[in-house]
């Protein structure tokens, strides 16, 4: 460009740039930002999101940023230093169970669990099949034996003298054939080992009875009347800021794995295959209904998030920067002098 056509060139960037500016603030902004929602949303009407983006493309978001995305080692401790100040934080004197889950919703998350009959059957079943329940109640029938012959029994009580002279007569046994004991004991534990199954079956079919909706209603909701009152803080007395970040961490080492298993890879599919069979072929705009957005909505946070922030970026200059890193490219450019020179 000759010297002449360089400044006309400069001065209409000039003259653009401060176009771009002004436009960039106070009423005239949130006139573009309105005008610019008003025409996304009704491209939503008639724009399917098929045509925007497909479920690969979603499953490669899903791929990118939560299962293969390194994370910085000092994440779980900023989460547990975040945890340990909402753990201390003054709510937590200050507000009890019932301000946070009313009586009406525990009792409603109660009528659905007790819709899970065939789920609790399983757990009472498999706690009792459980090796450690087994050998728990094999002791406690063993002690509960004992403690009957030698205290607890009729005649012990009523007769005096009775179960002292029991316990004399196990010791004099004990001395006259050492190990007595121990090979009573063996012999008691391997008749019951024997006859286990059979009674934790019966046991078992007694929970199955006992445990009636209207017992186990009962007793929840008792639990809930006695805690209802009681402050957050009152409810996790005992857990410690080492012990909370103890946890923190150990969800933050479960994630880290469970991300990657085909598990969690699966579900995430079943729901992205599920939200497209639903809503793939129809239009945007009835996806964002079913969420609740409507224009409404998102003109309430360009008002309180979006305004703000470009007012922000306005006053540090990146918006003069940004506006002439676009235009400059096209003053300087053979279109650009082309046209001046025709204009001459």
């Amino acid at each position: 460009m000759t010297k002449g056509k360089t400044d006309l060139a400069n001065a209409l960037l000039e003259q653009h740039v401060k176009h771009e500016l002004a436009s960039l603030k106070g009423t005239k902004l949130r006139r573009f930002l309105a005008t610019e929602v008003d025409e996304l949303f009704d491209y939503a009407g008639s724009i399917a999101l098929n045509r925007l983006i497909s479920p690969e493309q979603v499953m490669g978001v899903i791929q990118r940023i939560v299962i293969d995305m390194e994370l910085d080692a000092g994440i779980p401790e900023m989460a547990g230093e975040m945890a340990t100040e909402v753990l201390n934080a003054p709510v937590q004197r200050t507000s009890r169970l019932k301000d946070i889950i009313t009586r009406e919703q525990a009792t409603g998350f109660l009528e659905q669990a007790l819709e899970l009959r065939k789920q609790r059957e399983r757990v009472i079943s498999g706690i009792m099949a459980h090796p450690v329940y087994q050998e728990l109640a094999s002791n406690l029938v063993y002690q509960g034996v004992m403690n009957y012959l030698y205290e607890d029994n009729l005649v012990t009580k009523s007769v005096p003298g009775v179960g002292s002279m029991m316990k004399f007569g196990k010791r004099m046994a004990n001395k006259a054939m050492p190990g007595l004991d121990e090979s009573f004991e063996r012999g008691f534990k391997t008749w019951l080992s024997d006859s286990l199954p059979g009674l934790i079956a019966r046991s078992e079919q007694f929970l199955h009875r006992a445990l009636t909706d209207d017992e186990l209603r009962d007793s929840v909701m008792a639990a809930w009347v006695a805690v209802e009152d009681r402050t957050i803080e009152e409810l996790h007395e005992g857990l410690g800021d080492e012990q909370l970040q103890g946890f923190v961490v150990l969800g933050y080492e479960f994630w880290l794995q469970f991300r990657k298993t085909a598990y969690f890879e699966g579900c995430a599919r079943a729901v992205v295959e599920h939200l497209f069979a639903m809503y793939g072929d129809r239009p945007v705009i009835e996806l964002l209904g079913e969420v609740g957005v409507d224009r409404n909505l998102v003109m309430a946070e360009v008002d309180a998030l979006a305004v703000p922030v470009i007012d922000v970026l306005r006053e540090e200059g990146y918006l003069e920067a940004l506006i002439r890193r676009r235009l400059e490219p096209f003053y300087r450019s053979a279109a650009a002098k082309e046209l001046l020179q025709q204009s001459n």
